[in-house]
């Protein structure tokens, strides 16, 4: 069973998790409207993504014997400037989100929970994984000069659409 506060900061990262999605969810819809289906759908991806994760969180909890319990999602932004500046924002929340699994991961070290850091290992994983994919888009899109160029922007937002998962 875990501990109360251990119950406590796997609650708050469901939280976390599901306003990623929603926030993604947010930058697909800016991304459609602004014309690029591709990002539009990478965005959407994410955004299923991110519920997973949260669902996975959930399981776990539940594994433990402890209870989910939902808070309420606070606003995202709803507007960017451009698809670059989408991606900068999905890096910064990135490198939050990969703070929150460390500090999680150190309270189950500290706790001597072992089964949840364990749980933990398989979202340090994912976070090294998260930010690199942002990192490699952000990359394309400064080698192309995608805020002045439509013509490469083009390029990665069709590149964007064959994403999978």
């Amino acid at each position: 069973m875990l501990s109360k506060k251990m119950s406590e900061a796997l609650n708050a990262q469901i939280n976390m998790e599901l306003w990623s999605a929603y926030l993604y969810c947010s930058m697909s819809n800016w991304a459609l409207d602004s014309g690029y289906e591709g990002i539009s759908h990478w965005f959407r991806l994410q955004a299923r993504e991110e519920q997973s994760h949260a669902e996975r969180i959930a399981d776990y909890i539940h594994r433990q014997d402890s209870k989910v319990v939902f808070r309420p999602i606070d606003e995202v932004p709803n507007d960017w400037g451009s698809p670059i500046d989408l991606f900068l924002d999905a890096a910064k929340h990135e490198a939050k989100i990969t703070d929150c699994i460390n500090r999680l991961t150190k309270k189950a070290i500290a706790e001597e929970d072992l089964a949840t850091q364990v749980f933990l290992q398989w979202f340090v994983s994912e976070q090294v994984e998260e930010e690199d994919s942002i990192r490699a888009i952000l990359t394309d899109l400064r080698k192309i000069g995608a805020c002045e160029c439509g013509c490469g922007l083009h390029l990665v937002d069709r590149e964007l659409l064959q994403r999978t998962k």
